[in-house]
């Protein structure tokens, strides 16, 4: 597994460079032309092509008419990309359904026991419903929280697998929602797809983490995540259904709130078919002034033969400082 980063490979590459051109320089054939005037260097700007950019910014965006409907064969022309108000110049345009990196955070405090066996059911939907080379994993909390290996495998695309993750862990203890979230987001960065997901499932409510929501939010807008949450309220526990609005809107995801005409089976199936019928736009954004601020986007979009249009994406994200490779493990 290739776990460097964009900018580690491109520093490997000018290290081997040079090194080669140090041992060639030590070769009989090139002594024997030591005579010769030196070569002529290139200019600055030809030598400004290995400097070390910023990582893109990627923006999964859904577009849709005045009732709900996904307006699908737009091109890169018909978007415009803002960052604080400023057009950014678009270097990565995908559509269609392409894989994602997909984590499940399943509440398995004490109030969510009677739910559990249709969240599994429900979850079971979502894999058969979405693209076949997803890589998904399951995170099970409570008082604590659990990564779940499936067959020791970080990640499967397997229903029953997944259903079988769900239930390792039974419904008992508080609620440590945000230590699970900070988790997933973690484990989103051992998968290969460059689009990442999680999906909620609780009632927003937390009594045990040691992360703060402030920190759980920064966290999650430097990773680029995008988060969905199936809301599951209950009378019997501390809901707060307004942090599932509020990451789910700061990173460009949805969040349900099941009933009886509207299932959870029925919002897995939804979020599945959001993230296949979404686009997704990338820019390389300009160096970061002040490191982790936030910055504000923007995304506006035209679509022939549609009056009105809606667009959704998130609100922004934080400019994290690049670190090299030795600050990257723990070296200083």
């Amino acid at each position: 597994m290739n776990l460097a980063t964009p900018s580690q490979r491109r520093r490997f590459l000018a290290s081997s460079f040079l090194l080669t051109c140090f041992l060639l320089a030590g070769s009989p054939a090139a002594r024997s032309q030591s005579q010769e005037p030196p070569p002529v260097s290139p200019p600055a700007s030809a030598q400004s092509t290995i400097s070390v950019k910023t990582e893109l910014v990627l923006l999964p965006v859904s577009v849709t008419d005045p009732k709900g409907n996904v307006v699908l064969g737009l091109t890169q022309q018909n978007f415009r990309v803002y960052e604080d108000g400023r057009q950014q110049e678009i270097s990565l345009f995908q559509q269609g359904d392409t894989p994602v990196t997909v984590g499940l955070i399943v509440d398995h405090s004490r109030s969510m026991g009677p739910k559990l066996d249709e969240v599994a059911a429900a979850v079971a939907a979502f894999a058969r419903s979405s693209n076949p080379n997803d890589e998904m994993f399951v995170v099970d909390f409570n008082d604590g929280v659990s990564v779940e290996l499936m067959d020791g495998k970080p990640f499967t695309h397997d229903p029953k697998e997944l259903e079988k993750a769900i239930g390792a862990v039974r419904a008992r203890g508080r609620t440590a929602l945000y230590d699970a979230i900070a988790e997933g987001i973690i484990h989103l960065h051992l998968g290969h797809s460059e689009r990442k997901a999680l999906i909620i499932v609780s009632d927003g409510g937390d009594n045990a983490s040691i992360q703060k929501f402030s920190q759980l939010l920064a966290q999650a807008r430097q990773s680029q995540v995008v988060i969905y949450s199936i809301g599951l309220i209950t009378e019997d526990g501390d809901a707060n259904p307004n942090v599932l609005r509020h990451l789910a809107k700061a990173t460009g995801g949805i969040a349900y709130f099941p009933d009886a005409k509207n299932t959870v089976a029925n919002v897995s199936t939804q979020i599945a078919r959001d993230l296949r019928e979404q686009y997704t736009l990338g820019f390389v954004p300009e160096k970061a002034d002040k490191p982790n601020a936030f910055r504000k986007i923007e995304v506006k979009a035209e679509a022939p033969g549609h009056a009105k249009i809606k667009v959704r994406t998130r609100s922004g994200y934080s400019a994290s400082e690049e670190k090299s490779p030795q600050a990257a493990n723990g070296v200083k």
